[in-house]
């Protein structure tokens, strides 16, 4: 049995940006990676645009929990995507990174979402399942 590559997404608040990464990985490749995520400085739930808009391609991820970026959890990632460039990690990250820089979706609507959504599905596409 062979252990899938696990991806972890990182952005600030471990809210908005990084559950989408690993929301959308989740849905794109379940059976190819592990996806994850955590936030340097996580908020207190899920941003519900984000989970809307993660809902409408059939995946709830209202019930998940925002959680910090560990030193573990960078050991045991084999890539990092940080959805923020310039983040403070506790550590240096053991896998591979890929720097992405998508806007912070505090206050957005879901309408306003849907675009980085798609935004952010095409860049899993094309750097980590069609590399």
């Amino acid at each position: 049995m062979t252990t899938k590559p696990t991806v972890l997404f990182i952005c600030k608040h471990n809210s908005g940006r990084s559950q989408l990464g690993a929301a959308l990985l989740e849905i794109a490749a379940p059976d190819r990676y592990t996806a994850t995520s955590a936030g340097v400085s996580p908020a207190g739930e899920v941003n519900p645009s984000i989970a809307a808009t993660v809902g409408e391609l059939g995946l709830d991820i209202t019930g998940r929990v925002p959680r910090r970026v560990t030193a573990d959890l960078l050991e045991h990632a084999d890539i990092v995507v940080l959805m923020k460039p310039g983040l403070e990690l506790p550590t240096e990250p053991r896998g591979a990174v890929h720097e992405w820089s998508f806007p912070d979706p505090t206050s957005w609507s879901p309408e306003d979402v849907r675009p980085m959504r798609d935004a952010v599905t095409e860049r899993i596409e094309r750097e980590l399942l069609n590399p």
